[in-house]
């Protein structure tokens, strides 16, 4: 059993490296989205490996099933020339590079002084033994010791929300508005027509 866990590790954690390299070198923008929503399921797949099948399926739904397929219709239907995009790529280049230097020395000295508790492993799994799920365990933490935040965090997403709908709406002259009340007040003549029909003949 372990031996198939560890082929399986092996083959999820290849096949996710492998496409995130993918995703930003394709040149193709809508192959990118296929190869990031590949990357997405390797990680679910990893998930379930460490019995975390809670938020393995929250990646498939929300990230695969929402945010990338989002990003995959933006690319299709937008018409932009990439052509034109990639035109300063070689200008731009010494800049990104020191970016992707730095970036890339911080994460080697962050993980040069990276200590690992010997309890992480024990407190991990001690909170998932017995016969409690991995999602009955989640919602004990989140709705107990975590319930305010998770409250002021789903605030936050309203305001968000409510934001975006403020900034994006217009007020047009020209644009065309249902009158609720004028409809429901008008008499049933203009609504309904009754027509008789004659047998053998339609309504010309």
């Amino acid at each position: 059993m372990m031996m198939i866990e560890s082929l399986l590790f092996y083959f999820f954690s290849a096949v996710m490296l492998t496409s995130a390299v993918l995703v930003i070198s394709a040149r193709n923008p809508v192959h990118a989205v296929l190869f990031l929503v590949l990357c997405f399921f390797n990680a679910a797949g990893l998930f379930l490996l460490i019995g975390a099948e809670f938020i393995a399926m929250i990646l498939v739904i929300v990230y695969v099933g929402a945010v990338a397929v989002l990003f995959l219709f933006v690319v299709m239907m937008l018409d932009i020339n990439f052509s034109d995009l990639r035109k300063g790529f070689s200008r731009y280049l010494p800049v990104g590079g020191t970016v992707a230097l730095i970036l890339l020395v911080q994460l080697v000295l962050v993980a040069s002084v990276w200590v690992v508790d010997p309890q992480a492993l024990t407190t991990t799994t001690s909170a998932t033994s017995g016969m409690v799920e991995n999602t009955r365990a989640i919602g004990r933490v989140l709705y107990t010791d975590y319930f305010y935040p998770f409250q002021v965090s789903g605030l936050v997403l309203l305001v968000a929300m409510i934001g975006a709908i403020v900034l994006t709406l217009r007020d047009r002259k020209d644009a065309r508005r249902q009158k609720v009340r004028r409809q429901m007040n008008l008499p049933v003549g203009e609504i309904v027509e009754i027509v008789k029909v004659e047998s053998g003949k339609g309504i010309s």
